[in-house]
């Protein structure tokens, strides 16, 4: 190509006499060919570094026209013409390196973080039925919400800040308050509304690349009980079961857990995400942990420490004809020993057996379904007859229909009806004292908006009051509202 630009044509240097006005036609023409030619190598640059960001495409085939180009008619001594590139310039040729985009920078840790939250405002009314009773006899009350009662209007059942991200590529973070809680004044016993608990606080860590293995570190939940893992953001009825929440009150611990969850079952639940479902969250397939056992934001009061497992399994059901239904089912355990609360003020002398089997099984609506859980086991129980606290069995569950709506005027629509049963003691209140809890509850729950969701219950309840020096159930029935918003 270089000798097409500087080596003379024998037919323009015996022309050159010829006259002026014949060689400035030639020098014109030349000048045109050379132009042309230097367009032709830029367009071929050109074509070389959009290879060099692309390289599926390869390296740009010469344009046809070069090897066409006529040499030209008279020598020039063209000195205002930079020259191109050449056509095969090396990798690291650093006219073609500045077109090659920066490596993306990694981000800090600040900057892996995200906040979101949510918020619960109630309304309760017992419509009939036992609001209050005299001395020793039970009043209608709920373990679930200590806002059920005749004198109160409405209440902030959960007000929560999520803090959570990726630290690196192995361990990430997850950090909720809640600014609901409430607690007692202890020499007058009146509710203090408005403080701050922590709910978790742990560290995840991933020892493999693809994360279907991790570690957590701190306080977690407890992996025991489907409806006990379940968020309350995410869960239909406003409360857990006494059967399944009695067994791990404030569903947490501080401890260390390990869950495995493979990709197909993973693949699974993010498609129940995406369709709308109410999952548990991402526990694990399998999950087993070791904790204090004292139970949520409570002082380790023993040597012994407490030992939980969860198994978990979902099944697609398209080979049986029922199309993009799952079912789900599993089990879990529960070994420990605990020194409940005493009347006379701290804690028992003696520890007791806390053990508790689980079985859950879900059939995920579409766009009906079934959910229950059932527990069997033995724990501490106040013994009217003795007066004091002994080992006793326990056992219940729930059972709960559902259906899952997505067109209607007012948006997604969640209708249910749930069934719960429980015989036992409850270790969460002072004494453990006995609960015997027979309720149904209709309800329905709609998201006018993705932001917000509206829940509505009407429940059917006998229940024994979660006080030893209170007997028999107290009958009625309560009405509920609640709205919650999410960010």
């Amino acid at each position: 190509m270089a000798s097409s630009l500087l080596v003379p044509s024998h037919a323009a240097f015996a022309q050159s006499g010829a006259g002026a006005a014949p060689a400035a036609a030639d020098q014109a023409q030349t000048i045109a060919d050379l132009q042309r030619q230097i367009d032709e190598l830029k367009a071929m640059v050109t074509a070389l570094q959009a290879a060099q960001s692309d390289p599926a495409r390869g390296p740009a085939p010469a344009p046809a026209t070069m090897a066409a180009a006529p040499a030209p008619a008279a020598p020039l001594a063209v000195t205002s013409i930079a020259q191109p590139a050449p056509a095969t310039a090396p990798a690291g040729d650093p006219r073609l390196a500045a077109a090659t985009p920066p490596p993306p920078k990694s981000k800090a840790w600040y900057e892996r973080l995200r906040l979101r939250g949510y918020t619960q405002m109630r309304f309760n009314q017992i419509v009939s039925g036992d609001a209050n009773a005299p001395a020793g006899v039970s009043r209608l009350r709920t373990i679930g919400d200590g806002e059920v009662r005749p004198d109160n209007n409405f209440s902030f059942r959960r007000m929560r800040l999520v803090l959570q991200g990726d630290l690196n590529d192995h361990v990430s973070l997850y950090f909720q308050p809640d600014f609901a809680a409430a607690v007692s004044n202890q020499s007058a016993g009146e509710r203090r509304e408005g403080t701050v608990s922590l709910r978790d606080m742990y560290a995840d860590v991933f020892p493999f690349d693809d994360k279907s293995f991790r570690i957590r570190l701190g306080q977690s939940k407890v992996p025991y009980g489907w409806e006990n893992m379940q968020s309350s953001s995410n869960r239909l009825a406003l409360d857990r079961t006494d059967a399944i929440n009695s067994a791990a009150p404030g569903e947490r611990d501080i401890g260390i857990v390990a869950y495995y969850t493979p990709a197909h079952v993973q693949a699974i639940w993010d498609r129940l995400a995406k369709d709308g479902q109410k999952l548990f969250g991402n526990y694990g397939a399998f999950g087993f942990g070791a904790f204090n056992g004292q139970g949520l934001n409570r002082t380790e009061a023993n040597d012994d420490v407490m030992l939980t497992g969860l198994a978990t399994w979902p099944f697609e059901l398209d080979g049986i004809g029922l199309e993009g239904q799952v079912f789900e089912v599993g089990g879990s355990f529960m070994r420990n020993r605990i020194r409940p609360e005493v009347r006379t003020g701290g804690l028992s002398a003696t520890s007791f057996k806390d053990d508790r089997v689980n079985i859950h099984a879900i059939l995920y609506p579409q766009p009906f379904g079934v959910q229950a859980e059932w527990n069997w086991g033995t724990g501490p129980e106040f013994v009217p007859a003795s007066g004091r606290i002994e080992e006793r069995p326990n056992n219940g569950g729930y059972v709960q229909l559902m259906g899952k709506i997505d067109e209607s005027p007012i948006g997604p629509f969640y209708p249910f009806a749930r069934w719960q049963y429980y015989r036992g003691g409850f270790k969460g209140a002072i004494n453990a004292p006995r609960l015997e809890t027979e309720e149904l509850e209709l309800g329905f729950e709609f998201q006018l908006d993705p932001a917000l969701e509206i829940t509505t219950t009407y429940g059917f309840a006998k229940r024994k009051e979660a006080d030893e020096r209170r007997l028999g159930q107290a009958e009625g029935q309560i009405l509920r509202v609640q709205a919650q918003w999410n960010y």
